[in-house]
């Protein structure tokens, strides 16, 4: 029971991550009006940095040095969904559960609708393209250091190392002559998002695992819609078809069927599905002549 618990509060965790992060792109989308992109990341992530930086502290006494943290965070948007599995498979040399593997099949059937299709492959698309080769990349490297680290320790590492690139790099490229609305939305980003949202997946994903985590994740987007026709936008029927379709790849990923189940661990074993004849009355007696 406790087993399931801790499931659950992961699960949970990440979720509210999720949420989170989809409530920035409203925020952001305004404040960049206001400030150049990189000098608004380096106060967002400072801040981040700063916050939880008091409890990273006391938990480091409590629990003693952990050697490699500082290089850990040094190593560590939706594409992510699938390129995590494929690169989980190919890196790591997990395959993804069969239900994990139909989910993101479903997710990413909704991410286009909800995000349009038919715009053409600009510069924007090709940087969000790279951004989510990034965020899976580090949602694969989280999957092995993750469970090594204390999860407030590590999140602390990760958004000082971004805040300080970014403060130095800021001061080249617009300076930090930001409006009162872009501070505080720099603030707020840095705070609940960067290090509230990122710690909880952090934390949630020593359990869940990276390619479920990335599954998870997808209701970003949604919250983040939602956010949006709250405020005004248009969703529309196709928005609305894709948000449905990626809670419906995400509850897809979360089902343990037994027939799947029994399908993902002959997989595993590298066993082929032609195994699976033997378990057959008529197979056995022709085997027994």
């Amino acid at each position: 029971m406790s087993r399931l618990r801790g499931e659950l509060a992961a699960h949970a965790a990440i979720v509210i991550a999720a949420v989170l992060f989809g409530t920035t792109f409203v925020i952001v989308k305004d404040a960049v009006a206001d400030a150049s992109p990189i000098p608004f990341l380096g106060v967002r992530f400072t801040a981040g940095a700063v916050a939880l930086a008091p409890l990273a502290r006391r938990r480091l006494r409590e629990r003693g040095p952990q050697p490699g943290l500082v290089k850990a965070g040094a190593l560590v948007t939706y594409l992510l969904v699938v390129l995590v599995p494929l690169l989980s498979a190919l890196v790591l040399r997990r395959v993804p559960p069969v239900t994990v593997l139909a989910g993101v099949a479903v997710a990413t059937a909704g991410l286009v609708l909800l995000t349009g299709h038919g715009a053409g492959f600009h510069r924007g698309e090709a940087l969000t393209l790279g951004c989510a080769l990034a965020f899976a990349v580090h949602v694969l490297l989280l999957g092995d250091l993750a469970p090594r680290f204390d999860a407030v320790a590590l999140t602390a590492v990760q958004l000082g190392m971004v805040g300080v690139v970014c403060l130095v790099a800021g001061l080249a490229t617009g300076g930090f002559a930001f409006s009162a609305r872009a501070w505080a939305a720099a603030v707020y980003t840095g705070v609940a998002v960067s290090a509230l949202a990122l710690g909880l997946q952090v934390w949630g994903q020593r359990r869940v695992g990276p390619t479920r985590t990335a599954v998870l994740l997808m209701i970003e987007p949604v919250s983040a819609a939602l956010l949006g026709a709250a405020m005004g936008e248009r969703l529309g029927v196709a928005g609305a078809t894709g948000a449905a379709l990626i809670l419906a790849g995400i509850l897809l990923a979360e089902l343990r069927l037994p027939a799947l189940a029994r399908l993902d661990r002959i997989v595993a074993a590298g066993d082929t599905l032609d195994l699976t004849l033997t378990s057959l009355p008529s197979v056995e007696k022709e085997r027994n002549g």
